[in-house]
C-alpha cells in the first residue's frame, strides 16, 4: 500500500477553532470544480472559515486542506479492494473530524459512491439537518440517476439538503422526493474556464480514447486505424492524443509501437501541456466529448466494451437515455454521430474524419451546436455554485 499516504494521527484543527464550510472532494476533477466554489464564497466573504478533505486546488483557494484525497483517487477496483481497511480508517477518521468540528455546512462534491456514504453517517449520527442537528449537508453534482440507479434518489433525500445539479434536466429527476434540487450551470460553461481544447481547421486530429487502462486498450486501435486509413489519402496530417500520464501513456505508447508504421504522425501528448488546436476528433464517450463538443470540434463518439459488458450495460439503461454523448443528449438529437461497438471500425472512422475535414458544413454545424450547448449549460443570474451555497449558509 506504499500508493497510499500515511494518514495523520489527528487531522489538524480548525485554524481559527471553528469551521463554517467543510468541503470534501476525493478526485482532480471535483477538487478543480469545488475551489471554483471556495474562490467566489471567499471573494465575497473573505472572512469564511473552510476546511477541506480535498486537493491542492482547494489548497490554493484559500480552503484549510486536512488530507490531500486526490492523492489516492486515481486506483483500480484490485487496489481499492485491497486497500479496504485503508479506506474503512480514512472514512471513519474524516466522519469523526466532521463530528468533533461541527461545521454550519458540508459540501459534497461528486464522488458518491463516498459522499452519499458520509452524508449518511452524519444523519445517524444526529449532526445534519436529516439527524435532528444543525449541519446543512448539500450535493454538488448530482449522481446521474437518470442513467444507474435511479433509485439513489430517494435514499439522498433522507441525509441531503439539497443538490446543486450540473445539467438542466437532472433537477426534474428529484420531482418525486422532496428534496430541494437546483440547476447551477456546468463548469465547462462558466465564464473564464480554459479548455484543454480549441477549434482550428489546420490542426491536427485529436484522439481521445479515454482515461483508463482497459477503455484504451479496447477503443484506440480502432482510433489508430481509422486515422492511418484516413491517412493514406492525405499524409501530412497529424493526430495528436492527449492523456494523463502513469499507466495509460504506457498502453498508449504499447499500442503505437505494436502498430509500426499505421502510427505515423500519431504524437502522445500529456492533457498538461497546455491547449491544443484541433480540426476534427474522435472521442470516447464522457467528460471529454462534452469538451470538445463545447469547443466546436466536428466529429463523432465512440465506444467500445467488451460484448457481455455491453449487453448488460445497454439493459440497465433501456429506456432511460437515447444517446450515450452527453452532448447529444442535451440536444435531444444526434449532432455528433455515435460509433459505438461493431460500428466503431477503421473504415466508419475513416469516413467520418474525412467528412469533417472535407466539408465546411461540418466545421459550422458544430460551432453552432456549441454555442446551443453554452447557452443550455450556462448557470442562470443569481443561480452559481456559490450563489447556491451562499443561500443555504444564511441563518
Amino acid at each position: 500500500m506504499s500508493h497510499f499516504p500515511e494518514l495523520p494521527r489527528a487531522f489538524e484543527r480548525p485554524r481559527t477553532g471553528a469551521v463554517d464550510i467543510l468541503v470534501v472532494a476525493g478526485e482532480h476533477s471535483g477538487d478543480q470544480h469545488a475551489a471554483e466554489v471556495v474562490r467566489a464564497l471567499l471573494r465575497d466573504n473573505p472572512s469564511l472559515r473552510i476546511a477541506a478533505f480535498g486537493g491542492p486546488e482547494l489548497r490554493a483557494a484559500g480552503a484549510q486542506l486536512l488530507l490531500d484525497m486526490t492523492r489516492f483517487s486515481a486506483v483500480g477496483l484490485v487496489e481499492v479492494l485491497s486497500a479496504y481497511p485503508f479506506y474503512r480508517r480514512l472514512f471513519r477518521r474524516m466522519t469523526e473530524w466532521t463530528l468533533a468540528w461541527r461545521p454550519r455546512l458540508v459540501l459534497l462534491v461528486d464522488y458518491p459512491g463516498m459522499n452519499l456514504r458520509l452524508a449518511e453517517a452524519l444523519r445517524s449520527a444526529g449532526l445534519s439537518r436529516k439527524g435532528g442537528g444543525g449541519t446543512t449537508v448539500l450535493q454538488y453534482v448530482s449522481p446521474q440517476i437518470w442513467a444507474w440507479k435511479p433509485r439513489r434518489r430517494f435514499a439522498m433525500a433522507r441525509c441531503l439538503d439539497g443538490v446543486g445539479a450540473i445539467f438542466p434536466f437532472e433537477p426534474g429527476c428529484y420531482a418525486d422526493t422532496g428534496l430541494p434540487a437546483r440547476f447551477v450551470g456546468h463548469p465547462f460553461a462558466r465564464s473564464g474556464h480554459v479548455a484543454p481544447v480549441v477549434h482550428d481547421p489546420s490542426g491536427p486530429v485529436l484522439l481521445l480514447p479515454g482515461s483508463r487502462p482497459k477503455p484504451v486498450r479496447r477503443i484506440f486501435p480502432s482510433l489508430l486505424e481509422g486515422f492511418a486509413r484516413h491517412r493514406a489519402a492525405d499524409p501530412s496530417r497529424r493526430a495528436v492524443v492527449l492523456h494523463t500520464g502513469g499507466e495509460v501513456h504506457a498502453e498508449l505508447y504499447r499500442i503505437c509501437a505494436e502498430a509500426g508504421d499505421l502510427a505515423k504522425g500519431i504524437d502522445l501528448r500529456p492533457v498538461s501541456e497546455g491547449v491544443v488546436a484541433a480540426s476534427a476528433a474522435l472521442v470516447s464517450s464522457g467528460t471529454m466529448s462534452l469538451t470538445v463538443a463545447l469547443a466546436g470540434i466536428p466529429g463523432a463518439v465512440v465506444y467500445r466494451a467488451h460484448p457481455l459488458t455491453w449487453f448488460l450495460g445497454r439493459r440497465l439503461i433501456s429506456g432511460r437515455v437515447s444517446h450515450l454523448g452527453m452532448a447529444n443528449l442535451l440536444l435531444r438529437r444526434e449532432a455528433w454521430p455515435e460509433l459505438l461497438q461493431l460500428e466503431c471500425s477503421a473504415s466508419r472512422l475513416a469516413r467520418r474524419l474525412g467528412e469533417c475535414l472535407s466539408d465546411p458544413a461540418a466545421a459550422r454545424q458544430a460551432a453552432a451546436d456549441a454555442l446551443e450547448l453554452r447557452a443550455l449549460l450556462s448557470a442562470q443570474p443569481g443561480s452559481s455554485p456559490a450563489e447556491w451555497v451562499r443561500e443555504h449558509l444564511a441563518p
